[in-house]
C-alpha cells in the first residue's frame, strides 16, 4: 500500500510468533488446570473433539464472533450500506443455524460431525459428496484467513508474505494440539475480549473527540458529503456514501447472504460448536452468537471503513492523493490505511493485534473441524473401523498439524496466483452454496431423499460455475480474475448455485419422499461417549478386561458407533431442559426468531430505504453511529461478560482448589471435582 511500511518487519514477525506462542503457553497452563481440577480430560476423545458436550451458550456465542477485513472494504466501497450489508447478510445465517443446532441435538445428540449423520442416514455416496463440500468450505475459509491476514501484516510491517502465511497457523496448531476444542474455545474467548476492546477504542477515538482528523459523527457526515462530490460511488443515488440505494451494496447483500449460508451450514466448525454445547442451551448460544456477531463488522466497518474514505484528504494517507487501488481494497487494506492515518504506529500496532486475534480465532475453529472430519468421517468408517480411541485421538492430532501447514501453503499459492481475500469471499457461494439446503434437509427433515439431495448439490454447483463464467464472458468479453470479480457475474453464479440446488432438493423430496425415523442417528456414540482416559483414571474393570475393550476399539459404522466403549459415566448432568420435548420447544422458538430476523434485517429495513432512495441526514447518520455503539457494547457483554457469569461457580471452585494446593492443603490428586467448566 505504501513504499515504506509504518512498522518494522520485526514487529510483524514478533506479533505473529510472539502472541501465537504466548497463547500456546497460556493454553498449556489452562489445559493443565483443567486436567487436574475438573472431570474433563484432554486425553479423552469426547473432550478433545467435542468438549464433552458441556459448553454453555455464552462461550458458544464467543466462539462464533470474528470477521473484519471484508466488512471495512465494503464500508470503503459503498458507504453506510456496506457495513449493514455485511453485518446483517452474515448474521442472519447464524440465527437460522440455531434451528440446525436444535435438530442435531434432537436427532443425533452424540454425533461428532454432521457428516456422520448423513453417512448413517444416506450412505457412502452422499457422505463422500457432502464431505467434499465440507473440505472445500474449510479450504476457502482457511485461505481467506491466511491471504487477508498476511496481506495486512505485510502492508503494515513489510514482512515477507510467504513467511507470514506459514507462521500464522503455527501458534494455533500448538494450542489446539494441547487442548483440543475446549482450548480453541478458551482462546476464542480471550481473543474476542481483546478484539472488542480494540474496536471500542477505535470507535471512541473516531467519534467522541479523540481524533483531530474526525472527532464526531457530525464531522464524519460532513466529510462523507464532501467525498461524494469528489469521489462519487458509482451506482449509489447521487454518488452518496450515505444512502441505501446502492447497486453494488444490494448485490453484495445477496452474494454475502448466499456465501455465508455456505460457510455456516457446510462448515463443521459451526456444527462442532452446536455438538459441543449443552443440549438445553444450544439454541440460545447461536441466537446470542448471531446478535453478538453482527456487532463486529457493523462497529468496525462503520468506523474504519468510513474513516478510510474521508481520510483520503489527509496528506498522511497511504498513496495520497490517489488513495487505494482496487487490488488493495480487495485485499482488505482500507482498515490498515485508516488505522495508520489516525494513530500512526499506535493505530497500525492495534490493528495488527486485532487482526491476529480475529484470524487465529477462526483458524483454530477450522483446525478442530477438519481434524474431526479426518477422524470420524475418513479414518473410522473407511480405513480402521475398529480403531481404538487412542488411535483416533492420534489421527485427530495428526490432522491438526497437517491442515495447519496445508493452509499456510495454500495461502502462499493464492498470493502468487494473485487471488485476493475479496475474490475468495464473494466466489465462495458459487462453490459451496449448493450444499446448504441439501445438508440442512438431511439433518432436519425426515422426508428428504438422499439421492435427490446429492444430485441437487452437484447440479447446483455445476450451474453456478457455468453461469458465473458465461456471464463474465458475455458482459466483459474475457474471463480473468479481474472480470470474474465483477458484481453481475458473481451474483449470477451465487444465485444459480443456491437456488437450483434448493429447488431440486425440495421438490424432488416431495415427489420421492423418504420416511426416516432417526433411530440410527440417535444411536450414534450413545454407548461410548465419555470414552477412556489414557492417564490416571481408575477403571472398574480388570487390566485384562480393559485391554480387551481397547483392542475391540470402534464398532462398525453400520452399528452407529465410532468410539471405544466407555470406562466411566458421562460427567454432563442431565436436566429437564435436555429432554426431547424441551428441545422441540426451543426449536419452535428458534424458527420464529429466525424467520423474524430474516424478514426484519433483509427485507423490512434495507429494501424500503433502497426503494425510496433515502440519503441520510446528519441526525440519521448520528443515529446509525449510536446504534453501532450500542450493538458493540451488547456484543462485548455477550462474549466477554456472559461466559464469566455462567462459569462463575466453576471458576470459584477451581480457584479454591488451586489456593489449597498452593498452601499445601490440597489433596494429592484433586481430580473430578468440577463439572461445569
Amino acid at each position: 500500500m505504501s513504499d515504506v511500511a509504518i512498522l518494522s518487519q520485526g514487529v510483524g514477525y514478533g506479533v505473529t510468533l510472539g502472541i501465537g506462542f504466548f497463547f500456546a503457553a497460556l493454553m498449556l497452563l489452562l489445559t493443565s488446570i483443567q486436567n487436574r481440577y475438573t472431570t474433563h480430560r484432554t486425553s479423552s476423545i469426547a473432550e478433545f473433539a467435542s468438549a464433552s458436550h458441556s459448553v454453555k451458550p455464552g462461550m458458544i456465542a464467543t466462539a462464533i464472533v470474528s470477521s473484519l477485513l471484508t466488512s471495512t472494504a465494503q464500508g470503503y466501497k459503498n458507504g453506510i450500506v456496506g457495513p449493514y450489508s455485511y453485518a446483517c447478510g452474515a448474521a442472519v445465517q447464524i440465527v437460522v443455524f440455531a434451528c440446525n443446532a436444535a435438530k442435531i441435538k434432537l436427532n443425533a445428540p452424540k454425533a461428532h460431525t454432521f457428516l456422520e449423520v448423513l453417512r448413517v442416514r444416506w450412505g457412502t455416496r452422499a457422505h463422500i459428496v457432502f464431505m467434499c463440500y465440507a473440505f472445500v468450505t474449510c479450504l476457502l475459509v482457511s485461505a481467506m484467513l491466511i491471504t487477508g491476514g498476511s496481506a495486512v501484516v505485510t502492508d503494515l510491517t513489510g514482512a515477507s508474505t510467504p513467511a507470514i502465511c506459514i507462521l500464522i497457523p503455527i501458534g494455533v496448531i500448538v494450542y489446539v494440539l494441547l487442548g483440543g476444542l475446549r482450548a480453541s474455545l478458551l482462546a476464542d474467548y480471550l481473543h474476542t475480549a481483546v478484539l472488542f476492546g480494540i474496536i471500542l477504542a477505535f470507535m471512541f477515538y473516531v467519534y467522541t473527540g479523540g481524533s483531530d482528523k474526525i472527532g464526531s459523527p457530525s464531522v464524519m457526515y460532513d466529510l462523507l458529503v464532501r467525498a461524494a462530490e469528489d469521489w462519487p460511488v458509482e451506482g449509489n443515488k447521487d454518488g452518496s456514501y450515505l444512502t441505501f440505494q446502492s447497486k453494488s451494496g444490494m448485490i453484495f447483500l445477496v452474494i454475502n447472504l448466499i456465501g455465508n449460508f455456505g460457510t455456516v451450514f457446510n462448515d463443521q466448525a459451526y456444527w462442532q460448536r452446536a455438538i459441543a454445547s449443552v443440549p438445553s442451551t444450544a439454541v440460545k448460544g447461536y441466537l446470542l452468537g448471531g446478535s453478538a456477531w453482527l456487532s463486529v463488522p457493523l462497529g468496525m466497518a462503520t468506523t474504519m471503513g468510513l474513516s478510510a474514505v474521508v481520510l483520503k484528504y489527509d496528506p498522511e494517507y497511504p498513496g495520497y492523493p490517489l488513495g487505494l487501488t482496487d487490488a488493495q481494497v480487495g485485499a482488505g487494506l482500507p482498515a490498515a490505511a485508516a488505522a495508520q492515518t489516525l494513530l500512526k504506529e499506535t493505530g497500525a500496532a492495534l490493528l495488527l493485534v486485532l487482526l491476529f486475534m480475529a484470524v487465529t480465532s477462526a483458524a483454530s475453529a477450522e483446525l478442530c473441524a477438519v481434524s474431526s472430519i479426518f477422524s470420524y468421517d475418513i479414518w473410522v468408517p473407511y480405513i480402521r473401523p475398529h480403531a481404538s480411541e487412542r488411535e483416533v485421538l492420534f489421527v485427530d492430532r495428526c490432522a491438526i498439524v497437517a491442515w495447519g501447514l496445508f493452509s499456510g501453503v495454500i495461502g502462499i499459492a493464492f498470493y502468487y496466483a494473485g487471488i485476493s481475500m475479496g475474490w475468495l469471499y464473494e466466489s465462495m457461494g458459487i462453490f459451496i452454496g449448493a450444499g446448504v439446503i441439501p445438508i440442512a434437509m438431511g439433518v432436519m427433515w425426515g422426508r428428504a431423499n438422499g439421492r435427490v439431495c446429492t444430485a441437487a448439490a452437484l447440479c447446483g454447483t455445476s450451474s453456478g460455475i457455468i453461469g458465473w463464467l458465461v456471464a463474465t464472458k458475455c458482459l466483459y468479453g474475457s474471463v480473468t480474475l479481474e472480470t470474474t470479480f465483477n458484481d453481475y457475474p458473481m451474483l449470477t453464479g451465487n444465485v444459480l448455485s443456491f437456488c437450483i440446488s434448493g429447488l431440486i432438493a425440495f421438490f424432488g423430496s416431495l415427489v420421492w419422499p423418504e420416511h426416516y425415523d432417526w433411530v440410527e442417528t440417535r444411536a450414534l456414540h450413545q454407548t461410548s461417549e465419555t470414552s477412556e482416559e489414557v492417564d490416571n483414571v481408575p477403571t472398574p474393570a480388570t487390566p485384562d478386561a480393559t485391554a480387551q475393550k481397547e483392542k475391540e476399539g470402534l464398532a462398525s459404522p453400520e452399528a452407529g458407533r465410532s468410539v471405544a466403549p466407555s470406562l466411566a459415566e458421562d460427567v454432563v448432568p442431565k436436566v429437564k431442559e435436555d429432554s426431547p420435548e424441551e428441545i422441540r420447544k426451543t426449536l419452535r422458538f428458534a424458527t420464529i426468531v429466525a424467520i423474524a430476523t430474516f424478514i426484519i434485517f433483509i427485507i423490512l429495513i434495507p429494501l424500503p430505504m433502497c426503494g425510496i432512495g433515502y440519503i441520510s441526514t446528519k441526525v440519521g447518520f448520528t443515529f446509525y453511529v449510536v446504534v453501532a455503539f450500542i450493538w458493540v457494547f451488547w456484543g462485548a457483554f455477550v462474549c466477554v461478560c456472559l461466559p464469566l457469569i455462567e462459569e462463575r461457580e466453576a471458576i470459584a471452585r477451581i480457584c479454591g482448589h488451586i489456593w489449597a494446593d498452593l498452601r499445601g492443603k490440597g489433596p494429592k490428586r484433586a481430580a473430578a471435582v468440577t463439572q461445569g467448566y
